[in-house]
């Protein structure tokens, strides 16, 4: 295990700097700075916006630009937000802790869901159940992330005002609430996005995990455990599902760069203040510094999801331990 984790490690350390670099020269080599729409509506002169170069050294060489960033971020600097006005950390760290809330809710109720799905099919394997939920998975699989999250929005925030449009919490109300109040309208504010996401996951998981224990259920120690007598529902539960269950891990792992990237058009839709939001603000404007510093975390982010995958499943198999 400790080779394990020591390979992993060693892998997300370039990985972070290869897309960190990549991010880097991309966002510099684009045409225009941050400093280009304040000179292009006129509020200031070629000569301000050339002190303003000068000032966060972007009129240097790009190798050198480059080698002073790196430098920063190894001291844990990410330098400062053009467009927010503030520390770049500052700025991530207030939007950080609503995408760890809704990713990980969403995944949460995926794997809860996917399972329970993946286990009725499989239980009724050939009935209108099974055909009739396969199919439902199937839409749901098959939708984009915004136009699911602006269907729901339609149906349960305008149509049916059930939950809020938008945000985290109340702007206005949610100060005054007691402490449950304020828990009800943390969720509610919740719900919308982390439906959209749970949806979308939780049929790709099912899928996966039904196919899974159809092939497991006919493996040796299955039809043993049916010999000995085992209701059809302990063999589903007892066997099949445990020793089917390294795909869905397997799965997960691949999947969460795709959930934090349908996070990020989820934000953007529920306008959910999180890292997506923040991300696609900072490329609008082109805020070198803070889209330099979202794309390593969410690089850090995928890496972490791909390293939790790897440890689970050398947890739930030991083969995979020394592989």
């Amino acid at each position: 295990m400790r080779r394990l984790l020591a390979a992993r490690a060693a892998q997300a350390v370039v990985v972070v700097a290869v897309v960190a670099t990549v991010v880097f020269a991309l966002i510099h080599l684009a045409p225009g700075d941050p400093f280009g729409a304040a000179l292009e509506s006129g509020r200031v002169s070629p000569e301000v916006r050339a002190e303003w170069r000068a000032r966060y050294g972007l009129d240097r060489p790009l190798a050198e630009q480059y080698v002073r960033w790196i430098g920063s971020v190894a001291r844990g600097d990410l330098g400062w937000s053009f467009s927010r006005n503030r520390p770049v950390a500052g700025a991530l760290a207030s939007a950080l802790p609503n995408t760890l809330v809704l990713m990980g809710t969403a995944l949460l109720l995926s794997i809860a869901l996917g399972i329970a799905a993946a286990v009725l099919q499989a239980a009724r394997r050939g009935s209108l159940v099974d055909r009739g939920s396969s199919a439902l998975l199937l839409v749901f699989y098959s939708m984009p992330e915004f136009w699911l999250g602006l269907m729901l929005l339609l149906a349960f925030a305008y149509e049916l005002p059930i939950f809020p449009v938008s945000g985290v919490v109340d702007p206005v109300m949610h100060e005054y609430m007691g402490t449950w109040g304020r828990f009800v309208d943390r969720v509610r504010h919740l719900a919308l996005p982390a439906l959209t996401l749970t949806l979308l996951l939780s049929a790709a998981i099912a899928r996966h995990q039904r196919a899974a224990l159809l092939d497991v259920a006919r493996a040796d120690f299955t039809r043993t455990a049916r010999a000995k007598g085992l209701s059809p529902r302990a063999v589903l539960l007892r066997h099949a599902l445990r020793n089917s269950l390294g795909t869905t891990i397997t799965l997960l792992g691949l999947m969460f760069p795709a959930l934090l990237g349908g996070a990020v058009i989820v934000e953007t839709v529920f306008a959910w203040p999180g890292m997506g939001s923040l991300a696609t603000s900072a490329i609008a404007q082109r805020d070198y510094p803070l889209v330099s510093a979202t794309a390593i975390v969410g690089a850090v982010m995928t890496v972490a999801g791909s390293v939790i995958a790897d440890v689970l499943g050398a947890t739930a198999d030991p083969r995979l331990r020394d592989a």
